[in-house]
């Protein structure tokens, strides 16, 4: 997917590595960027800095709410047109507690804005695509979805069910001979300030701007699925092949995987 004189819709656009690749998607002379997000002052000021390199569209969105969801697509249409990429970015965590001592509030909370609301997002604009045959859908999952972590339960949660929904519509899409693309991106931790205090002993935290290049050339080349660091992919080949134990000793403890969230603070 070229991204020059495309529309790109980006949720949690406003911050983060959504910010940074919204940057990016105008140098590559994307035709417009549309940012979704739910924090006003972050968008007023993201569409004020990032206006000097191309033109940029601020909407303040609740994308867990279906019925704000489909009511900034129409707007969005009859502002600017029709959504040719749509990344999707908008994600929380709410500590690093285990399962039992996280409250039901904070449950539904993760699942809906991390699980729920890629899937609205993407069901507002599909048919829109399909029609015109034309359209990439980029999902920020997690590495969190492709190995479990204590500390972090409800969010591997929500990640392992992005990485399985939008594996399942690309075969979708393959099986109607569609030329609307779906892309799954699986980062490790990015040092953006949403997971402050994390500790990685063997893999290395991942550089907001490096990641978030990877993640527009994996759109450019249409992948499928991408890990990042690169090595993540080998995580389900040995969690098929080791015993459970030695899996849980070698990744967790001496890799230091199963620790990373203990002095987890997040952003402040």
């Amino acid at each position: 997917m070229v991204i020059r004189e495309q529309n790109v819709l980006i949720t949690g656009g406003a911050s983060g590595i959504g910010r940074i690749m919204g940057e990016l998607a105008l140098k590559k002379e994307a035709h417009s960027l549309i940012i979704w997000d739910i924090n006003q002052a972050n968008i007023d000021s993201s569409v004020k800095e990032l206006s000097k390199y191309g033109k940029v569209a601020g909407y303040r969105v609740d994308v867990s709410d279906s019925e704000a969801v489909e009511q900034a697509y129409a707007q969005v249409k009859k502002d600017i047109g029709f959504v040719d990429i749509l990344i999707q970015c908008a994600g929380i965590v709410t500590g690093n507690r285990t399962f039992d001592k996280n409250s039901l509030d904070e449950i539904e909370r993760t699942m809906r804005i991390n699980a729920v609301s890629p899937m609205l997002v993407a069901h507002a604009m599909i048919s829109d695509m399909i029609e015109r045959d034309h359209g990439h859908i980029c999902s920020i999952a997690s590495a969190a979805g492709m190995i479990s972590n204590p500390k972090m339960s409800v969010y591997a949660a929500s990640k392992w069910a992005v990485i399985g929904w939008s594996d399942s519509v690309r075969i979708e899409l393959h099986r109607m001979k569609s030329k609307v693309r779906m892309t799954t991106v699986a980062p490790y931790y990015i040092n953006t300030g949403m997971f402050g205090g994390v500790q990685s002993r063997i893999f290395p935290i991942l550089d907001p701007l490096k990641t978030s290049k990877k993640i527009l050339r994996a759109i450019e080349k249409n992948i499928d699925f991408r890990g990042i660091p690169w090595s993540f992919h080998f995580i389900r080949f040995w969690q098929g092949l080791l015993p459970t134990r030695f899996f849980d000793w070698f990744f967790g403890d001496v890799f230091g995987i199963y620790h990373t969230m203990d002095n987890f603070t997040g952003r402040r």
